[in-house]
């Protein structure tokens, strides 16, 4: 197809916008928060529910699509985004608001599993994996550069803004999709041979080790801006300069992580538990100096990079049969995680303090390497 750099760049600023209005509000619960008279756990439902919702329908939405043409799925998706971030900007009732986050993230898993295949499916089968590879970027990109962007906009013009530069990029791919992206006939799917991977030994482990990384990595992250602000006295355009040097540090972390799991994948996936579990302590017991913080928020953006790819290649790599299938529940047990992950962090918030949520991640990433241990040994071949 002559046109598959258009059609992957576009996917790739989908993913982007899609991604960031799920992640975006990470770094400004605490706006959030005020701006609706909630506390900080109550703010952290904006995270919590939109991934709970990705996790239940990204088991079957991106299958269920798959049938239908892919230009038509896309700007569906896109149009729900651009719709609900607009009116979710100017409600004043919170439970509106959070109704107005469930609504986009049931659709959140058509895009992003779809955009993967596509992107697969449209060059060469040795191209494949660089155009997989450069949708994930988008991914990663709105996970993780969509939080410091979205924490400016919201610290220096409000947190309606926010959702009004939610609404602008997914808006933008909208335009791009309806007057460039081709129609692409969707594929009808067998559910139930895909879907009988789930049964494997293999599959099953794989998907808890993603669960509990991802759980790990979000019990720590999910509440990263309270953290700055109260243990580092980190605020403002200060904070979005932080989250920003974590963000361009993940998207490095990105490309390191596929140069290591290519080079020596058991290795790199054992190891990464641990020494992300040193950083947070490292964190957790450096946490009120700012600069040995920042310096250790710059480090932890490149292992968050580096977990993003451990976990996809984890899934795929489980099920290469069912590609549609696997990367549907990649996104959604991904989002488990971070449910879970959030409400860990939530409850550790509440009951101990920010700072201990450090050691809470910790104690999950315990938990994740015997998983990530039990698939390297019991499955050596497949692995």
């Amino acid at each position: 197809m002559k046109n598959e750099n258009i059609i992957i760049y576009i996917m790739m600023l989908g993913t982007f916008g899609v991604l960031s209005t799920e992640m975006g509000v990470v770094g400004i619960l605490p706006q959030i928060a005020e701006y609706f008279n909630v506390n900080i756990t109550q703010a952290g439902l904006f995270v919590s529910l939109f991934a709970l919702t990705i996790a239940i329908c990204g088991i079957f939405m991106p299958l269920v699509f798959s049938k239908f043409d892919r230009k038509k799925s896309f700007i569906l998706v896109l149009a729900i985004f651009t719709i609900f971030s607009t009116i979710g900007a100017f409600v004043t009732d919170f439970n509106i608001a959070l109704i107005c986050r469930i609504i986009p993230a049931i659709f959140h898993p058509i895009y992003c599993g779809l955009a993967l295949t596509v992107a697969a499916e449209i060059v060469e089968p040795e191209k494949a994996q660089d155009a997989v590879s450069k949708v994930i970027m988008g991914v990663s990109a709105g996970m993780i550069v969509g939080v410091p962007i979205t924490t400016f906009v919201a610290t220096n013009f409000g947190y309606q803004y926010a959702m009004i530069w939610f609404s602008i990029v997914t808006f933008i791919a909208l335009i791009a999709t309806i007057i460039f992206f081709p129609s692409l006939p969707g594929k009808e799917q067998t559910y139930g041979d895909q879907v009988s991977v789930a049964k494997t030994g293999i599959f099953i482990i794989s998907t808890l080790g993603v669960i509990f990384l991802n759980a790990g990595m979000y019990t720590s992250y999910s509440y990263i801006s309270e953290f700055l602000n109260a243990i580092t006295n980190i605020f403002g355009s200060e904070l979005s300069i932080v989250l920003f040097i974590y963000g361009i540090a993940s998207i490095a972390g990105n490309w390191i992580g596929a140069k290591l799991l290519n080079s020596n994948t058991n290795k790199t996936v054992l190891s990464f538990p641990i020494i992300f579990s040193i950083l947070l302590l490292g964190v957790f017991t450096f946490g009120s100096m700012k600069i040995p913080t920042i310096i250790l928020m710059a480090l932890w953006g490149l292992l968050a990079g580096i977990g993003n790819d451990i976990a996809q290649y984890w899934m795929v790599s489980a099920a290469p049969q069912a590609p549609e299938f696997a990367n549907g529940i990649f996104l959604s047990m991904g989002n488990v995680g971070v449910t879970i992950g959030t409400t860990i962090a939530g409850a550790v918030v509440l009951s101990m303090g920010v700072q201990y949520v450090m050691l809470a991640a910790i104690a999950v990433l315990i938990l994740d390497l015997i998983l990530l241990f039990i698939r390297t040994n019991r499955y050596t071949t497949e692995a």
